[in-house]
């Protein structure tokens, strides 16, 4: 390695640090919510397993499901109808609540209720709330969309520091056999880091519509070069045309079909539309998932996670007659490409073989950050922190110029680098104690 070359290797190795003494508690965290919201659809059925194995007797209609359902909640409003997983599996009615909250009823073939449950307080949405906020809100929000940033630098800046660079391929594509102490974690580390680096990438670009910052400029863009074709179908972002607080409105308003065909007889025209599960069917007026309210139609949803297979279709209320249908083909190439990038990052794509590749990159990502600490707690010198050497003028430009054209896509890592270069380049030289803490040597 030359000089120059060398200096290079040791800024990137400091920005390599940085980003790692930020990202490290976010990927352990990130990672093991994220194995576990992978298996949503088998979280969510062994919490209802009680429902659905309810023996009955005979069998009632739809309608009079809904009837026991609305009953058992006092004031609660139909949103929708969740079709019975199998045969003697129950249905699911969702309700909303005079102050804003909503409810899964699940009730018997034969019209029982057999449980109330509040859809925020299931694991999944729990595990989801942490994932997505740290339970911080919109806040929260910003920091894991900002980890995850960096956490695209930290790979990035890991596989530069992982080129061979005239080295054999152990340690490298493999760890060295026999390898002991810090230079076991060495190998660990890079060698982990390498053959998940493809992965880790795919997760973290395709967890970033549903962040705030790169959400809202994306669909502001999406917005502005005409590619809007319905309402976003993920949740993500802030709608800087709404003129509403559309969340408030929908839960504001009431759901309740006006005259025209009942839900029975539109239930079953629906059955022959065979939608994979789960499926839903909305009323006119009722509040959507995502979007404005239902329209004067009934609507019929797939809420499969697995996105290239979901359709809708849409019922004339007092006809019954299909109105309209959309698919998966129907959306614009964008929002396709986005669809795809969910339904894999959720573990849905291919099934159980996309969620066993999820939980194992979850874990791979876990020991990324453990080997990562072991080494650098092996490696600080003293009671210092230990930080890779300040490199030269010169060079740290050619990678603060290589970091700024990737904060261009990133607009969380733009405004953290600038806060980070501040206090770098700006306070440390004012606080000489806490650069002398930091550094492990002075610079190069």
């Amino acid at each position: 390695m030359t000089p120059e070359n060398g200096r290079l290797y040791r800024a990137i190795w400091r920005w390599h640090f940085y980003a790692g003494l930020f990202v490290v508690p976010f990927i352990l965290l990130l990672s093991l919510t994220g194995a576990i919201y992978l298996f949503k659809p088998q979280l969510d059925a062994w919490q209802e397993r009680h429902w659905h194995d309810a023996p009955f007797e005979r069998v009632v209609s739809p309608d009079d499901q809904v009837k026991a359902a609305l009953a058992a909640v006092p004031e609660a409003r139909f949103y929708s109808y969740r079709f019975p997983p199998h045969p003697v599996g129950a249905a699911v009615i969702h309700v909303g609540l005079p102050g804003g909250s909503m409810r899964d009823i699940g009730v018997s073939l034969d019209g029982r209720v057999l449980g109330v449950a509040d859809p925020e307080a299931r694991i999944s949405a729990t595990v989801s709330r942490i994932h997505g906020s740290l339970l911080m809100g919109r806040w929260g929000g910003l920091l894991v969309e900002t980890a995850a940033c960096w956490a695209i630098l930290l790979i990035l800046s890991g596989l530069y520091l992982w080129w061979p660079r005239g080295r054999g391929p152990a340690g490298v594509l493999w760890p060295r056999l026999g390898a002991r102490g810090r230079l076991f974690w060495r190998d660990l580390h890079a060698v982990t880091g390498f053959w998940v680096s493809g992965l880790a990438l795919v997760l973290l670009v395709s967890g970033l519509p549903w962040t705030d910052g790169w959400a809202t400029a994306f669909r502001t863009v999406r917005a502005e070069l005409g590619l809007v074709q319905g309402p976003q179908q993920w949740k993500g972002g802030v709608d800087l045309h709404a003129e509403h607080d559309h969340e408030a409105m929908l839960r504001a308003q009431a759901a309740v079909p006006g005259p025209g065909l009942s839900l029975n007889d539109i239930y079953l025209r629906a059955l022959a539309e065979r939608l994979p599960e789960p499926v839903v069917l909305i009323p006119p007026g009722a509040p959507m998932p995502l979007g404005p309210p239902n329209g004067n139609v009934w609507k019929l949803s797939s809420e499969t996670q697995n996105r290239p297979l979901a359709r809708s279709v849409s019922f004339d209320p007092m006809t019954g007659a299909v109105v309209a249908r959309e698919g998966f083909a129907d959306k614009h190439p964008i929002d396709r490409v986005i669809g795809y990038g969910i339904a894999w990052h959720e573990g849905q794509l291919f099934g159980w073989v996309n969620q066993a590749i999820g939980a194992l990159t979850a874990l791979a990502l876990m020991a990324l950050a453990v080997s990562g600490v072991a080494m650098w707690w092996r490696r600080r010198p003293g009671s210092t922190l230990g930080a890779p050497p300040r490199p030269s003028e010169a060079k740290l430009r050619v990678v603060a110029v290589i970091m700024l054209a990737l904060a261009l896509l990133l607009p969380m890592l733009a405004a953290s680098l600038i806060l980070l270069l501040a206090v770098d380049r700006l306070l440390l030289p004012l606080w000489p104690r806490a650069r002398r803490w930091l550094d492990r040597t002075a610079p190069a």
